[in-house]
C-alpha cells in the first residue's frame, strides 16, 4: 500500500514536516510495510520558503535592498543554482512584518526593495523566478519594483517621478529604453490567490489599502492613481488592467508582474504541486492524508487541502484530514471529497493543550487510521 503525505501547517503549531514525521510514525507503528511519501504542501503564506526548499534544495542568499520606505536593510530569497530556480517573497523586502503598525503608510511605500531582490536573482543567472507577493505594506503597482529593473515613469515635464502609491497619478510616460536585458529570458511564476481588479470598489486600494495605514481620503487618491495608471499600462503595454483577474493583488504587483516582467498570475496551491511533481508523484497511491490547521467552508478557496483534492479526484485517490480543528456540518467533508478525517481537539484537553501537543496527537491519529485500512 502506498500512502502520500501533503500536509500544509498547522500555524504556530506544526509545520508540514513534523505532520509527515508524526504520520509516518503513527502509520509505521500500525502496519511497518506501508510505503509513505512525504509531499509537504502550502498555499503561498506564511511558511512557503521552507515547503519551496524541500523541493529546491537552494541556498539562501542575503542581499541589500530598500525597505518599504527606502530605508537600506537586508532581505533574503531562495536560489537553487542546479536549476536557475529562485523563489522570492515580496514581503522580506516590501512587506508590513518590517514595519510597526505605526508606520503603516501605504501612500508613501514602495516595492523597490522587492525589484532588487529580483534583479539580483537575475544577474546571478536566475532562469525561473517564483514571486509570492502576499504581505505587502504597498500601493504603487509595482512600479517601485520596475524602477529597480531600468524601468523610468516620468511625470508630464519628462521627470522621473519617486516610486509610490500617491506618485502614481503624475506619471505620464514610461522609458523602457535601460530595462535590464535578461528579464525577456527569464519565467516569472507570479503566486497570487487574490482575484481583485486593480481600481474600483473591489480593488486594491478600496479592499486592502486601509490595513495598510491608508486614512479615508489616501484611499480615494490611491484609487484614482491606479485608475490614472492603468490608461498608461493600456497605452505602452496593449493591456487593459482592469479585465485581468488579481490585477489588485499586493496594492497592483498582480498587473505589474504580468506587464513589467511578464509573468503568469497563479494560485499559490498550485505552483507548489507544480515544484513538487504532485500529480505525478501520486501515481499508484491508495490514500493521500493532507491537512491544515482548521477545516472549514473556507478550505476550498484555493488552500491547500482544496488543490490536493482536485488532483486525488482526477486520479480517483482516497483522500484523509487529520487537522487541528473541523469546524463543518455533518457529511460536509465527505461532499468535499475527503473520505476520513480527525482532529487534534478530539485528543486534547484543551486549546493551550492541542497547540503544544499537537504532533503527539497526530501520530495517535496515524494509528487510528492505520488500525482501519
Amino acid at each position: 500500500m502506498k500512502i502520500v503525505l501533503a500536509p500544509d501547517k498547522f500555524k504556530n503549531s506544526l509545520t508540514g514536516m513534523a505532520f509527515c514525521e508524526a504520520v509516518e510514525l503513527g502509520v509505521n507503528a500500525v502496519n511497518p510495510d506501508v510505503d509513505i511519501l512525504k509531499l509537504p504542501l502550502a498555499d503561498g503564506g506564511d511558511g512557503t520558503i521552507e515547503v519551496v526548499n524541500f523541493y529546491l534544495k537552494g541556498d539562501v542568499v542575503e542581499v541589500d535592498v530598500s525597505n518599504p520606505f527606502f530605508q537600506p536593510i537586508k532581505a533574503n530569497y531562495l536560489y537553487a543554482e542546479t536549476s536557475k530556480t529562485a523563489f522570492i517573497e515580496m514581503a522580506e523586502a516590501s512587506g508590513l512584518k518590517l514595519l510597526k503598525r505605526k508606520d503603516f503608510d501605504c501612500k508613501n511605500a514602495t516595492t523597490l526593495g522587492t525589484g532588487d531582490m529580483i534583479l539580483d536573482a537575475i544577474n546571478k543567472g536566475a532562469r525561473t523566478i517564483i514571486l509570492g507577493i502576499g504581505g505587502s505594506a504597498t500601493n504603487d503597482c509595482g512600479i517601485g519594483m520596475a524602477t529597480a529593473l531600468g524601468y523610468r515613469f516620468l511625470d508630464e515635464k519628462g521627470k522621473e517621478v519617486t516610486p509610490t502609491g500617491i506618485n502614481l497619478l503624475n506619471i505620464k510616460s514610461i522609458d523602457a529604453t535601460n530595462v535590464h536585458p535578461n528579464i525577456s529570458e527569464v519565467n516569472f511564476k507570479i503566486a497570487c490567490d487574490v482575484t481583485n481588479p486593480l481600481y474600483g470598489e473591489n480593488g486594491a486600494a478600496y479592499v486592502y489599502a486601509a490595513q495598510k495605514g491608508a486614512k479615508t481620503r489616501d484611499i480615494t487618491l490611491l484609487d484614482e492613481g491606479l485608475k490614472s495608471f492603468s490608461k498608461i499600462i493600456q497605452a505602452v503595454f496593449g493591456v487593459n488592467a482592469q479585465e485581468i483577474q488579481g490585477a489588485g493583488a499586493a496594492g497592483g504587483m498582480g498587473i505589474a508582474s504580468k506587464v513589467f516582467l511578464k509573468g503568469t498570475l497563479e494560485r499559490g496551491i498550485e505552483l507548489i504541486k507544480d515544484l513538487a511533481q504532485f500529480d505525478e508523484q501520486l501515481q499508484g497511491a491508495d490514500w493521500i492524508i493532507t491537512g491544515e490547521g482548521k477545516l472549514d467552508t473556507q478550505t476550498m478557496s484555493g488552500k491547500t487541502i482544496q488543490g490536493v483534492l482536485s488532483s486525488a479526484k482526477a486520479k480517483q485517490i482516497k483522500v484523509a484530514a487529520f487537522c487541528g480543528a473541523i469546524d463543518l456540518e455533518n457529511n460536509k467533508a465527505k461532499d468535499f471529497g475527503i473520505e476520513y478525517t480527525d482532529a487534534v481537539v478530539n485528543y486534547s484537553k484543551n486549546l493551550n493543550d492541542a497547540m503544544r501537543n499537537s504532533k503527539d496527537y497526530v501520530e495517535k491519529m496515524a494509528k487510528k487510521f492505520a488500525q482501519q485500512l
